[in-house]
């Protein structure tokens, strides 16, 4: 038997949990991934910049960064979910941008 989950469903709700706790849980999933999409775009939007304030094309930008053409034009167009938070970051460090956390 095989199930599958609307993307508009409530997973929590499918899973079993009540109503209420669903609904939080919900939330709160959804905060969390809300969090860590701003946080991808406010690294590729520094790795852009970077990109466009030295002028560079995709290819060059590659050799540098140690990635491939197709993995910078992903940056540049903002493809968040196909980068992890770790590998932006690591990107940022090779030009020299080392990225701090601040928790608040």
């Amino acid at each position: 038997m095989r199930h599958v989950t609307k993307p508009e469903a409530n997973l929590f709700a499918e899973l079993g949990f009540n109503a209420e706790e669903a609904r939080q849980y919900q939330a709160g999933s959804q905060a969390l991934i809300g969090q860590t999409l701003e946080l991808k775009q406010q690294l590729m939007d520094e790795l852009a910049s970077w990109i466009e304030a030295h002028h560079l094309r995709h290819a060059e930008a590659a050799e540098i960064l140690r990635v491939t053409r197709p993995r910078v034009s992903d940056v540049v167009n903002k493809k968040t979910s196909k980068f992890t938070i770790d590998t932006l970051v690591e990107m940022l460090a090779r030009i020299g941008k080392p990225v701090k956390l601040v928790v608040g």
